[in-house]
């Protein structure tokens, strides 16, 4: 095109945007700050905390720069998101396959790894929140998150041990229950065991939308489950076609006493994250998944993008998306980033 037809082209785009130029606002950082529509604070964020026994920490070889720390560890890690301004932590148990069974039984255990990290944050830190899955792969055998007949999980009979793992962890001192097991009815049942158990002030994160994704490998890796795990989870796992489907789940977790509801993975679902967040006017949250984190440490580490830059665009996709706040392993990392 030659030089004077763009030039009589600019002319006319001009005449017809009345002098409108939208680089206007994006020429300086305070106005491109001025002008932002959404927003990452350090309050968006719950970070997720790996816990074993015994004494120091051991690294996640999946996942560069997250560790299992001992309870010591994890009461330390409470007081940096205090301090960070990060309002919540949820632990995850590595728990020792000596204690694993088919029941995993060792999840009704009042001393178990769990509780008693609980206890020790909420002595050392009381005010910072803490979230406990309600799920039972960290402690069975088979690395399933429910109970078994031969190759068949159990709904009903896993939703009762899941109602006496709620109550034994709030009684620990969580604050938060995240039933992340995908069994039908589990919440309500997890709400009336809670509030006959006099806590009702515990509040209920419901896995709503978990899909059966490929992104859950080194979390896996990190409680102790990926070795054990016997065949997959798509019989209560979602089908990550899905999307109506998701919006029905998310129904019936609210109809049944959730407080808040989550979508897993979150970066490859910003699409169901989008549609629940407009048509249900409850808290939403996203779950940015080991997967997630280990590829972003991948390409950071090779040279192949800017980490820290991704990291926040990411993040803020959640946030845009509609997400109340994220899980996301990052938080430390994202909450020094964003207080300066």
């Amino acid at each position: 095109m030659a030089a004077r037809d763009v030039n009589a082209i600019s002319r006319q785009i001009q005449d017809a945007t009345s002098g409108l130029r939208m680089r206007r606002l994006r020429q300086a950082d305070w106005s491109r700050r001025l002008v932002r529509e959404t927003h990452l604070r350090c309050e968006d964020l719950i970070w997720p905390v790996f816990v074993r026994d015994g004494n120091g920490a051991e690294p996640v070889v999946s996942m560069p720069g997250v560790e299992r720390r001992s309870i010591e560890g994890c009461v330390e890690a409470a007081r940096e998101a205090r301090d960070l301004g990060i309002p919540v932590i949820s632990l995850f148990p590595y728990t020792d396959p000596s204690l694993r069974d088919e029941t995993g039984s060792e999840a009704l255990n009042p001393n178990n790894l769990v509780c008693r990290t609980a206890r020790a944050i909420k002595a050392a830190v009381p005010e910072i929140g803490i979230m406990c899955d309600a799920a039972l792969d960290p402690y069975t055998s088979h690395g399933h998150d429910g109970l078994m007949d031969g190759e068949r999980i159990l709904n009903d009979a896993t939703v009762e041990v899941l109602m006496r793992q709620s109550v034994i962890q709030a009684e620990a001192g969580a604050d938060i229950i995240g039933p992340s097991d995908m069994m039908d009815g589990r919440v309500a049942c997890i709400r009336s065991a809670l509030d006959d158990a006099g806590l009702r002030d515990t509040m209920i994160m419901a896995y709503s939308a978990k899909y059966a994704s490929a992104f859950y490998g080194p979390f896996r890796d990190a409680v102790g489950s990926n070795a054990m795990l016997k065949g997959d989870k798509r019989t209560y796992q979602m089908d990550y076609a899905n999307v109506d489907e998701a919006l029905r789940e998310a129904v019936q977790d609210i109809a049944e006493g959730a407080d808040m509801i989550m979508v897993k993975p979150g970066l490859a679902y910003l699409d169901v994250l989008s549609r629940l967040t407009q048509e249900l006017n409850v808290p939403t949250f996203a779950y940015q998944t080991s997967g997630e984190y280990a590829m972003i440490m991948a390409a950071a580490g090779n040279g192949w993008l800017d980490g820290d830059a991704a990291i926040l665009e990411v993040l803020t996709a959640y946030k845009r998306a509609g997400a109340s706040g994220i899980l996301t392993y990052f938080s430390p990392k994202i909450a020094r980033t964003l207080r300066g």
